[in-house]
Order: structure tokens, then C-alpha cells, then sequence
């Protein structure tokens, strides 16, 4: 009985050390994944530095050692926990950040998705990936590309697993972090070798751990601080920090130089933004003049289909008008005929001379410009050879012919 209660509190102490066991590896695998995340953001906000500060004194493209750390830190970024894409067997291939973004960022006005998927010499998903790097960064819009794809949660969460720094408290701050690289201008060759979609980026952590700040840098430890530093940063730091009391003259003039590059800065940024707002007013007065042209033409033609009406109307009234005319001359014309076959010789000259009068009257009546042009355009020519059959002397009853009758027979 004894062994038998020991041998039970032993499983049960048993289970329980299995349970912390379980218990500590979820805790474990947690902690990891938040150590991750934030040294990844750590080291982003790092690159971002750098690349500012190497931008006061060079122009950035694909040879800048930065740069291309900075690339590598963004891609894993945008890489971390990423879903891959389930194929008909079941199985999962890896996919790239690119198939998230495309998606994504459709919304963006002006985006160069398209052109990015029409690149003929970038073929891989992944070396579209790194392209839209660049050419958002030349264009001033990444920070854009990625709040607009963050906003998009439902996409978001159908790519990313659980965990997943975009889908984290880290995803706003990355967002802020990117916005300061609108300030420096880039240029990026997209033929070149830092386009290779064959091997993942690797990121060199030896610059940030040896990193120190020039006296010539734009910004001070100070606004650093102010502007990417995290809770635990400033926390860490003490709290009455400033600059010293006495500060010797290289100190001034470094702070002197340091200011006068921030309002070089702030110009060049006032004048991009003065050239942006000046090319929107010009292609918003191009927008309206090209309105008001159009609605011009829409009047003009408004008008000229009023008057083709009105005329098309006054024709037709003009031909009601003279084949009613017409018809009254063919009851006349049919009259006279039967009065003469009912007269006595002595009354055929009398008959003839009024028919002759029908015959001048038919004659001189001509055709309208409107029978004409509505006879060249509204009908075809044997109808209008039908129209103009009615005053031939064929159809009217000859005033010269003798009527001849058994009864009327001169004697």
C-alpha cells in the first residue's frame, strides 16, 4: 500500500513536471518569437538611421552598403511568418512578399504594380519584390505602400500566421519608421545585380553594433530618441538628459552645422512639395479646359440637331404643300378631259385654250430646292422620276387631241 502511494505521488509529480514542461516550451516558444520581432524592428529603425545620415553626404543607390541592409531587414520584415501556398497535392511551396504586396497595395492611387509585373529582365516573384523596393523609394511612397497594405487587414491575415510582426503592435510603428525616407532622394539601376531573386538577403549586423553618430549628422542622439526610440529605450535612458553646461566652441559649431543642414533639408523638402502642388493645379486647370471643351461640343452639336430638325420639318411641310397642289391639278386636268367629250366642236376651242392654260399653269410650276434635295437624299431616283411623271403631257390629257364620238360626229 505504501509503494503503491509513493508510486502515485511520484506520477502525479510526474504528470505535473510534464505539464510545466508543456507549459514552459509554449512560454518558451512565445518569448522567441517576441525576441525576434523586436530585433528585427530594433535593426530596421538602425538601417533607417543610417541611411539618413549617409544621405546628408551622398547620393543612395545600389552600391550603398545601407541601402542594401536596409533592403534585407525590410524583405525578412515583410517575409516573417508568411504563409506558403498550398499546391494541388497538399503540399506548401514557399511563396514571396511580392504575392502579398501586389495584392495588397492595388489601392494605392498611381501604383506601379503593373509595371513592375510587365518587367521583362525580372522574372522571379522575389526580384519583383525587390524591385518594388526601389521604385517605391524613388518614388517617395513607400510608407504609403505599407499603411495601405496594413490597413488591409483581411488580406493581411489570409498571407501572414499568427505572430507575424505585420500583423503586431510592430506593424504601426514600421509604417512611422519608413515615412522619414521620403526625405532622401534615390536612385536605383532596376537591371542590376541587387535584383537576383536566387538567394535570400542576408542582413550585416556589424554596422549597428559598432555604430557611432558623427559630429556632422543631421539629427542628435537627443531627437533619435524622441523620434524612433521604443518604450523600453526610454525607459532605459536616464531622465534629465541634455546638453552640458559649458560647451566648448567645436560644440557650437557643430550644432550650428547640424541646423543649418536641417533647414537645407527642410528647403529642398518645401520646394519638392511646392513642384508637386504646382504640377496638380496644372493638370487640374488642363482637367477643366478640357471640360469646358467638351461640353462646348456638346452644345454646338445640341444645336446643330435642333436646325436639321427645323429644316427636316420644313420640308416636309413644303412637299404636303405641293402634292396637295398636285393633286388639285390632276382633278382639274381629269375634269377638263370629260368636259370635252361632252361639248360640241364649237365648244372645242374654248375647252382646248383652257387646257392649254392647265398645261402653261403645270409647266410653270418648278421644283423647290427642298424637292430637290429631299428627292437626292430621302428617296431614290425613280421615285423622284415617278414624282415629276405627274405634270409629263403623257399623264395629262393632250388639249390638241380630238375626241371622236359616234354622237358628236360633225355633219
Amino acid at each position: 500500500m505504501a509503494s503503491r502511494g509513493l508510486g502515485a505521488l511520484g506520477g502525479g509529480r510526474g504528470g505535473g513536471g510534464g505539464g510545466g514542461g508543456g507549459g514552459g516550451k509554449k512560454s518558451l516558444s512565445a518569448r522567441n518569437a517576441a525576441v525576434e520581432r523586436r530585433n528585427l524592428i530594433t535593426v530596421c529603425r538602425f538601417s533607417v538611421k543610417t541611411l539618413i545620415d549617409r544621405s546628408c553626404f551622398e547620393t543612395i543607390d545600389d552600391s550603398s552598403p545601407e541601402f542594401n541592409n536596409f533592403a534585407a531587414v525590410l524583405e525578412q520584415i515583410l517575409s516573417h511568418r508568411l504563409k506558403g501556398q498550398v499546391t494541388w497535392f497538399g503540399y506548401e511551396s514557399p511563396r514571396s512578399f511580392w504575392d502579398y504586396i501586389r495584392v495588397a497595395c492595388r489601392k494605392v492611387s498611381q501604383n506601379c504594380i503593373c509595371s513592375i509585373e510587365n518587367m521583362e529582365n525580372v522574372s522571379s516573384s522575389r526580384a519583383k519584390g525587390r524591385a518594388w523596393i526601389r521604385v517605391a523609394l524613388m518614388e517617395k511612397h513607400l510608407s504609403e505602400y505599407i499603411s495601405t497594405a496594413l490597413r488591409d487587414f483581411k488580406t493581411t491575415r489570409r498571407f501572414y500566421e499568427d505572430g507575424a510582426i505585420v500583423l503586431g503592435e510592430e506593424a504601426n510603428m514600421l509604417a512611422g519608421m519608413l515615412l522619414g525616407l521620403n526625405a532622401i532622394d534615390f536612385s536605383f539601376c532596376l537591371k542590376g545585380e541587387g535584383l537576383d531573386g536566387t538567394f535570400p538577403a542576408v542582413i550585416d549586423y556589424t554596422p549597428y553594433l559598432k555604430f557611432e553618430q558623427s559630429s556632422d549628422s543631421i539629427s542628435s542622439d537627443e531627437e533619435e530618441l524622441r523620434t524612433f526610440g521604443s518604450s523600453d529605450s526610454e525607459s532605459s535612458t536616464p531622465e534629465n538628459v541634455g546638453p552640458p553646461l559649458i560647451m566648448d566652441e567645436n560644440s557650437w559649431f557643430n550644432k550650428c552645422k547640424r541646423v543649418r543642414q536641417k533647414y537645407q533639408l527642410t528647403l529642398e523638402q518645401k520646394g519638392y512639395l511646392e513642384e508637386l502642388l504646382r504640377l496638380r493645379e496644372n493638370q487640374l486647370s488642363e482637367s477643366v479646359s478640357q471640360n469646358k471643351i467638351l461640353l462646348q461640343r456638346i452644345e454646338d452639336s445640341d444645336l446643330a440637331h435642333k436646325l436639321e430638325k427645323e429644316q427636316l420639318e420644313y420640308i416636309i411641310v413644303e412637299l404636303q404643300d405641293q402634292l396637295k397642289s398636285y393633286q388639285s391639278l390632276d382633278q382639274l386636268s381629269a375634269e377638263g378631259s370629260l368636259s370635252q367629250t361632252s361639248l360640241d366642236p364649237s365648244h372645242s376651242q374654248e375647252g382646248d385654250a383652257k387646257q392649254d392654260t392647265l398645261n402653261l399653269t403645270i409647266e410653270g410650276k418648278e421644283d423647290t430646292p427642298s424637292l430637290l434635295g429631299l428627292c437626292g437624299s430621302l428617296t431614290s431616283v425613280a421615285s423622284y422620276k415617278s414624282l415629276t411623271s405627274l405634270k409629263s403631257n403623257d399623264y395629262l390629257a393632250s388639249p390638241t387631241a380630238e375626241v371622236t364620238s359616234p354622237g358628236l360626229t360633225p355633219s
